[in-house]
C-alpha cells in the first residue's frame, strides 16, 4: 500500500479520466463492460448505467434501480441517476492476485416487472508495486575444482503486480567468473541462473560478492535486489612450501634443556585440513640428533633435548618435513643447520680499594676518589674488559698501567649546592658474545666549602615605624638565607657603626644576633627626626667567613603627641591670658584681638580649631574657628557691661585631639582713653615687630628650603630601589577652601600626602615654631593685627 500511494499525481487523474466503458448488447440479454485502472480515489464514475441502458430516471426510481450483493463493503455503489461510482479505493493484486484479467461482475434488477442487467467492471493493473526477493541475501558453495559452464539456478523475484509490470529482466554485477542467463517458464515467470563462465581457485579469490537485480517492465522499471555470496570450496591441491629457502642457526654450548633453537615454518595455500600443517623430522636423519633435539608438530619449533657441547660436535644439519592433512597428504622436505658457539660464561668481578666516600666541592679536576681493579676468568675476547661509569655525572673513569686498572676521578667542577651526594654505577662488560657485564655501586658525598655569602631577602629595606614607640620592642627586623650548610649556613647579624651622623641614630638601635630582629633603645621623635638609614652585616660561621650588608631606610610616621601651644595672648608669668581694650563705640564686625597658636604635629594633627569655650555674652563676640580672630557681632549698648570675659579652646584634629585654652578679659572704655592707650602700645611694639619679622623671613626660606631638598632626597631614594611608582600632584581644598592644599605622590606600594597652606608673599616663621606656623604681618593701622596660617605636613601610609 505504501507503492501505491507513491503513484504520481498525474497517474491518479489519468486513471479518473481514463474511465471508459464499452457497451455490448444482445437480443438474449443486455450487458454492460466498463474498463477502470485500480488505485482510483473513491467516488470516481465508473460509467452511467441509466443512459447506457436507454432508462430515465423516473423509471429507475419507480422500479427500484439497484446493485443486488451479499457485501457488506461494496466496491461500487449506483445513484439515484443510474451512475455507477467507486465506493472504495480498488487493489487489483488483492482482488485478482497474478490472473491476467482482472474482472468484477455486478447484478442489477429492476422491478415490476423484474428486469436482470449484469455488468462487468474490469480492473487494469498500474505499476504500484516493486520486483522482491524473498531472501535479501543468498550464498553459493561451489568448489574451486568446478569446471567452467556449470550452472545454478537461483531463486526468482516477485511482483505483486502483473502482466508488462511483473518481472522482464534480470542483472547480475559486472565481474570475470560468473554470467546470468534468464530461462522463461511462461506463467511461472523467469527464472536466473547462475554460470560459471571462469576457473575458480579459493587461493586467489575465496569468495565472490554478487548483486543479482529484478526489473519490471513500468516506465521508468522499478527494481529489487539480492545479494549472493558465492563461497569457493578448496581441494588439496598444493603442497606446504616453506618461508625460506636455508635456515641455520647458532646455538651456544651449555644451552638449557627446552631452548628453542630455531622455529621454521611452511605454508599451505588450500582451505582446511588440506592447509593444515604438520612438522616432523625425516626418517633417514641421524638416531643421536633425537636424543639433543626436539622438534613441535603444530609449531615447528626445535628445542634443546640434551647436553650441547661444543668440544663433541660445533655443527648439526637436520632433515625436516612438512606435511599437510589432505586425504593424500602432500610433503615437503627441507635442511636446518646448528652451528654451536663457545660459550663466554664468566662475568667480570669489580673490586674497588682506596676508597674516599666525602670530597670537598672545590676538588679540581682530575682529584681521584677511588682505585678499581676488575679481573675475568675468560680468555681471549671472552676476557677483555670495558669499565664504565655514567654519561651524566661529573666523574668518569681513567684506566691506569696496569691492565683492567681504573681510577675515578672529577671530571668537571662540583657544587654542593646544586647536588650534594652521587651515587655512581661502575659498569664492566667483556667483548664476550653474549656480552657479560657486572655492576658496583657507590656513594660519593660531597663536603661544603664556605662558598656562598650570605642573602637578604630584600635589598635594601624600607620600614615605618610610629613614633613614640616603646623601647626595648622590636620594631622590624632582617632575614638573610645561605646556600651552604653546617656552621657554613650559620649567620650572625650586626650593625654597621661608623662615625657619621647617620650612624650615630643607630646607636639607639640593637640587633638580635641570631634572630636579625631589631629593637629601638629609645623612643623616636617626629618632631625632630623624620628618616634615618643604616646598614645591617649578615656574616656566615665558615672559615673564612663571608658577609654580606643591606642598606635599611626608616620613616618616622607622626602621632598626635604634641598638645596645641598659646602664643598670643601670653601674661608676663607665662600663662595664656590678655586684656584687650576697646573702645564702647566700635560697630559690629570690629576685630578685637586674635588668638595665635602652634602644633609641634603635623598633618592632621598639627591642624587647629578654635572655639569658645566660656563667654559672658554670645551675642556680643564671635570667634573664627580657622584663624582665631575675635570680633563683635553687633554694637555696645549703655547696658552692656564694662568687662567680658572669653575663654577660647584650641585643639587639634588628631584621633585623640589635644587641646589648650586661652583666657582673653575684653574692657570697654571711652574712645578718648582707647586711643591714647593704642598709640602707647604702638610706639612700645614697633620697633619690636620690625626685629620679630626680620628674623622670621629668614627662618622662612631655611625652613622651606629644607623642605624642598627633603622632597627632592626622598624621590631620589624611591627611585634608587628600581621600583616603578607613579606622581601624582592633585591640589584639594579643606574646609570649605580656607587654608589648607595637599601634594600627594605615590612610591612603590605606599602613598604619601603633604598638606600645607597656601604661601602668600610676605609670610614669616614665628621662631620656635619647628617650622610648623607661618605668620602673615597685616599692617594696617585699623586693627594692627596679624594673621597666621598653619602648615600641615600630614605622611599617609596604607596599602594601595
Amino acid at each position: 500500500m505504501g507503492q501505491r500511494k507513491r503513484q504520481p499525481e498525474w497517474l491518479r487523474g489519468h486513471a479518473i479520466g481514463c474511465a471508459v466503458f464499452v457497451v455490448l448488447w444482445s437480443a438474449a440479454s443486455a450487458q454492460l463492460r466498463y474498463t477502470i485502472t485500480e488505485e482510483v480515489a473513491q467516488g470516481t464514475v465508473v460509467g452511467n448505467i441509466a443512459k447506457d441502458l436507454g432508462l430515465d430516471k423516473s423509471t429507475l426510481k419507480d422500479r427500484k434501480y439497484r446493485i443486488v450483493t451479499t457485501d457488506a463493503d461494496p466496491l461500487f455503489t449506483l445513484n439515484h441517476d443510474g451512475i455507477l461510482y467507486v465506493s472504495r479505493k480498488i487493489d487489483r493484486e488483492e482482488m485478482c492476485a497474478q490472473t491476467s484479467s482482472c474482472v468484477m461482475n455486478l447484478k442489477t434488477v429492476l422491478e415490476t416487472p423484474l428486469e436482470v442487467h449484469y455488468i462487468r467492471v474490469e480492473v487494469l493493473d498500474v505499476n504500484d508495486h516493486s520486483p522482491f526477493f524473498q531472501e535479501e541475501k543468498t550464498t553459493l558453495d561451489i568448489s574451486e575444482s568446478v569446471i567452467p559452464g556449470a550452472r545454478f539456478q537461483l531463486k526468482p523475484s516477485r511482483d505483486a503486480d502483473s502482466g508488462q509490470f511483473s518481472v522482464q529482466q534480470y542483472k547480475l554485477t559486472q565481474n570475470d567468473y560468473f554470467r546470468l542467463e534468464v530461462k522463461d517458464k511462461g506463467e511461472d515467470g523467469k527464472i536466473p541462473i547462475l554460470i560459471v563462465q571462469k576457473t575458480l581457485d579459493r587461493e586467489l579469490i575465496e569468495s565472490h560478492s554478487l548483486i543479482l537485480t529484478a526489473l519490471d517492465g513500468g516506465k521508468p522499471p522499478k527494481s529489487g535486489n539480492m545479494n549472493i555470496l558465492v563461497n569457493v570450496l578448496d581441494v588439496n591441491d598444493n603442497a606446504p612450501i616453506f618461508t625460506k629457502d636455508v635456515y641455520s642457526v647458532t646455538l651456544q654450548e651449555n644451552a638449557p634443556v627446552d631452548t628453542i633453537v630455531i622455529r621454521v615454518n611452511a605454508t599451505d595455500l588450500d582451505d582446511g585440513p588440506n592447509g593444515d600443517v604438520v612438522y616432523s623430522f625425516s626418517k633417514s636423519m641421524n638416531p643421536n640428533i633425537w636424543n639433543l633435539f626436539d622438534i613441535n608438530s603444530l609449531s615447528g619449533e626445535i628445542s634443546v633435548r640434551g647436553l650441547i657441547d661444543y668440544e663433541k660436535k660445533d655443527r648439526y644439519e637436520i632433515e625436516i618435513q612438512a606435511s599437510d592433512k589432505g586425504p593424500v597428504p602432500l610433503t615437503t622436505e627441507k635442511s636446518v643447520i646448528i652451528k654451536i658457539n663457545d660459550v663466554n660464561d664468566n662475568a667480570p668481578e669489580i673490586e674497588i680499594t682506596s676508597f674516599s666516600s666525602s670530597i670537598p666541592e672545590d676538588s679540581r679536576v682530575g682529584t681521584t676518589v677511588a682505585l678499581i681493579s676488575v679481573n675475568d676468568l675468560d680468555s681471549g675476547l671472552n676476557g677483555k674488559i670495558i669499565c664504565s661509569v655514567g654519561d651524566d655525572v661529573p666523574f668518569t673513569l681513567s684506566p691506569s698501567l696496569q691492565e683492567n686498572m681504573f681510577s675515578l676521578v672529577t671530571k668537571s667542577s662540583l657544587d654542593r649546592e646544586k647536588q650534594s651526594e652521587y651515587h655512581l654505577t661502575i659498569t664492566a662488560k667483556d667483548n664476550g658474545q653474549p656480552q657479560l657485564s657486572s655492576e658496583k655501586s657507590v656513594t660519593v658525598l660531597v663536603s661544603d666549602v664556605n662558598d656562598n655569602c650570605p642573602e637578604f631577602s630584600l635589598s635594601p629595606y624600607t620600614f615605618y615605624v610610629y613614633e613614640v614607640n616603646e623601647p626595648g620592642i622590636s620594631v622590624f627586623s632582617v632575614k638573610a638565607s645561605d646556600h651552604d650548610e653546617n656552621n657554613n649556613a650559620l649567620i650572625n647579624y650586626h650593625i654597621l657603626r661608623s662615625g657619621n651622623e647617620e650612624n650615630k641614630i643607630a646607636s639607639f638601635l640593637s640587633i638580635n644576633s641570631e634572630t636579625g630582629d631589631i629593637v629601638a633603645l629609645k623612643s623616636f621623635d617626629f618632631e625632630t627626626l623624620k628618616t634615618f638609614q643604616f646598614q645591617v652585616v649578615a656574616t656566615d660561621s665558615g672559615t673564612p667567613s663571608l658577609s654580606n650588608n643591606v642598606t635599611v631606610n626608616v620613616f618616622i610616621l607622626d602621632q598626635n603627641d604634641n598638645a596645641p601651644v598659646i602664643l598670643y595672648p601670653l601674661s608676663s608669668n607665662g600663662s595664656a591670658e590678655g586684656v584687650e581694650e576697646i573702645p564702647r563705640n566700635v560697630n559690629a564686625g570690629h576685630l578685637v584681638t586674635k588668638v595665635r597658636a602652634y602644633d609641634a604635629d603635623i598633618g592632621y594633627n598639627g591642624w587647629l580649631l578654635f572655639s569658645l569655650q566660656e563667654v559672658t555674652d554670645h551675642s556680643l563676640f564671635g570667634l573664627d574657628r580657622y584663624t582665631g580672630q575675635i570680633r563683635t557681632l553687633r554694637s555696645f549698648t549703655e547696658t552692656d557691661e564694662a568687662e567680658h570675659k572669653l575663654v577660647v579652646l584650641v585643639k587639634d584634629n588628631g584621633n585623640v585631639s589635644l587641646s589648650a585654652t586661652a583666657t582673653v578679659i575684653v574692657k570697654l572704655v571711652e574712645p578718648k582713653e582707647a586711643f591714647a592707650a593704642s598709640d602707647v602700645k604702638s610706639a612700645a611694639t614697633m620697633d619690636d615687630d620690625d626685629n620679630v619679622t626680620f628674623y622670621l623671613m629668614i627662618t622662612l626660606g631655611a625652613v622651606s628650603l629644607l623642605f624642598i631638598i627633603s622632597i627632592i632626597v626622598l624621590i631620589a631614594m624611591q627611585c634608587s630601589k628600581s621600583t616603578d611608582y607613579t606622581s601624582k600632584y592633585l591640589q584639594e581644598t579643606n574646609y570649605d577652601g580656607t587654608l589648607c592644599h595637599s601634594i600627594q605622590y605615590r612610591s612603590g606600594e605606599k602613598r604619601y600626602m603633604l598638606v600645607g597652606p597656601r604661601m602668600s608673599i610676605g609670610s614669616t616663621i614665628v621662631p620656635g615654631s619647628h617650622a610648623n606656623t607661618l605668620v602673615l604681618p597685616d599692617r594696617r593701622r585699623a586693627s594692627e593685627e596679624v594673621k597666621y596660617i598653619q602648615i600641615i605636613v600630614c605622611t599617609f601610609c596604607s596599602r594601595c
